[in-house]
């Protein structure tokens, strides 16, 4: 029988041969169980981690792990001779709330950009010739501050245009605002209020619709849809398509996509469509611009039309369709890898062990590794883009060279469908990719960029779930593109728009557009309430009040 057991007297009666063969088998069965033993191991850690632990992989490594490649592979930190520093902590570089010292003048600093009204407390002069009939003078005034709020006040303006008649029968009507959505109660600044809560602060419009009832004014949910579809269509586009030209001269530019729900999309039952986002890269002097894209699919067709007049650099994520594109006769561009992408596996597996159990494990190997190439790269950021080329030539290039020769020899040292082989075998496939960043100053190690410029999105269709319509969900993209790119570049979201459609309709007549020069989001041409008050440096606070 297979499952018995040999005593100590059938060992010793067999063959030497047939021991060794014993042996051996022993020797497979348990490397085998070892193996499923670790891969049934990480894939708990993991789940237990998915499901209970944080999402962030922000994983903290003191120096000495940082160094522990240095030493065995002689990465390029030598060629640095000790000018490469450790980035600080998070609990170094933020301190806790409780623990910070409240800085004098704090109060004032932070209200100093608000509006200030003055309210005056004074004596009567008949009141203080009762307290002081041998006459006073006034001290300087005791001073104190309160914060007030004053909720949203609803206005009726009411409009009266004196109309005039000549003796020759000519009529004529006074100047007036041209209106932004004809025969309806829509102005800039209601508008500007809809869009600003669904698209900046994620409030569906239902929930819009019981704000304005409890405050005794009641607008239908389908009426605002109305009005952000027609003023996204009609006025806000112009911006987008000009943003749009701007973007697709940038030298780089981030993409990801992610799925939504949109009801009546032409097909028959519920099908995913995509809503893609293109970024502008932060490291080139371009003006930042952040454009959604919606797609009714995510295959290559969607990009390639966005993207057909770009000839940069499109930095991304693994998928294939971005690889298929940059192989097209018909596109220009060039396609760069995602470090973070390659590092997620990795730090997945170290966070839900504990940094004990990943001591000595394959994953925490390639992390730190990794995660040696960003702190080399981060620290040239600040360098000219000539410099920055050449030192990652000297510093970041061995680096890679030795995480990727370092993947090669370690393939066979894991469970082949496990969490870690699967991020080895991703960086293999992806290494074309992963090294483009090094011959290009301008593109930066991750495509994180993009992802951050994505999850407003993800954030506000967990409120909404769905998009009604096609026209919704082409509004949508055009007004998301609008708050991000207001947010890059420190705009006042809710007075940009208020702005646009103010500006944009007393326009529509004209043949020349060159108008929309002057309301891009990084124009300065911008009145000031829509740029967001900047503070002053603590240190120019007193020598602004002097």
């Amino acid at each position: 029988m297979k499952n018995e057991k040999l005593t100590r007297e059938q060992l010793n009666s067999l063959d030497k041969d047939i021991l060794i063969t014993l042996l051996l088998g022993m020797q497979d069965q348990i490397a085998q169980q070892t193996i499923a033993i670790e891969k049934l191991t990480e894939q708990i850690a993991l789940m237990n981690t998915r499901t209970f632990g944080k999402k962030s992989e922000k994983i903290h490594l003191d120096e000495n792990q940082l160094n522990f490649f240095s030493e065995i592979f002689n990465e390029a930190e030598s060629l640095i001779d000790g000018q490469l520093s450790i980035e600080p902590s998070m609990d170094e570089m933020v301190v806790p709330a409780h623990k910070r010292r409240k800085r004098k003048g704090k109060l004032d600093e932070d209200l100093m950009d608000l509006d200030t009204k003055i309210i005056e407390h004074t004596l009567s002069e008949d009141a203080l010739a009762e307290h002081f009939p041998e006459g006073y003078k006034r001290l300087p005034d005791e001073v104190y501050k309160k914060l007030e709020l004053i909720p949203a006040v609803f206005e009726v303006h009411e409009h009266h245009i004196a109309v005039y008649k000549g003796k020759n029968g000519k009529i004529i009507k006074a100047e007036h605002p041209k209106e932004m959505l004809n025969g309806s109660i829509a102005t800039p600044s209601i508008v500007s209020a809809v869009i600003h809560g669904k698209y900046t602060n994620a409030v569906p419009l239902y929930r819009q619709e019981q704000e304005f009832a409890r405050n005794d004014v009641n607008i239908s949910r389908q009426t605002m849809a109305n009005w952000v579809i027609t003023s996204a269509e009609r006025y806000i586009s112009l911006v987008y398509d000009r943003m749009k030209e701007e973007l697709l001269n940038s030298p780089v530019i981030h993409a990801d996509e992610t799925p939504v729900m949109v009801t009546k999309d032409g097909r028959e039952g519920m099908h995913k469509n995509y809503m893609w986002v293109y970024r502008s890269g932060s490291m080139c002097k371009a003006n930042q611009a952040v454009l959604y894209d919606y797609q009714k699919t995510r295959k290559a067709d969607a990009p390639h039309e966005f993207l057909s007049d770009f000839d940069g650099k499109l930095v991304c994520d693994g998928y294939q369709v971005y690889h298929t594109l940059e192989n097209r006769e018909d596109t220009n561009f060039k396609v760069a890898g995602c470090w973070a992408h390659a590092r997620r596996p990795f730090a997945q597996v170290y966070r839900s062990l504990g940094e004990e159990k990943a001591a000595g494990t394959v994953a925490a190997e390639a992390f730190v590794q990794i995660q040696n190439i960003y702190h080399t790269d981060n620290r040239l950021l600040k360098l000219p883009p000539s410099e920055r080329k050449k030192r990652r030539k000297t510093l970041v290039k061995p680096l890679v060279d030795t995480f990727f020769e370092w993947c090669r020899n370690s393939i066979d040292r894991v469970p082949p469908s496990s969490e870690t082989a699967d991020g080895i075998k991703y960086c293999i496939n992806q290494e074309k990719y992963l090294r483009v960043f090094l011959d290009d100053p301008q593109i930066p190690l991750d495509n994180n960029l993009a992802e951050q410029s994505i999850r407003p999105f993800c954030v506000g269709k967990k409120n909404w779930k769905l998009i009604d319509t096609v026209h919704g969900a082409k509004a949508s993209a055009i007004l998301y593109s609008i708050v991000e790119t207001a947010k890059a570049n420190d705009l006042n979201i809710y007075n940009y728009f208020k702005h646009l459609l103010t500006e944009i309709p007393k326009h529509m007549d004209d043949t020349d557009f060159s108008f929309l020069n002057s309301l891009l989001p990084w124009s300065k041409q911008l009145p000031a309430e829509c740029r967001k008050k900047k503070k002053l440096n603590p240190s120019n606070i007193n020598a602004a009040k002097s």
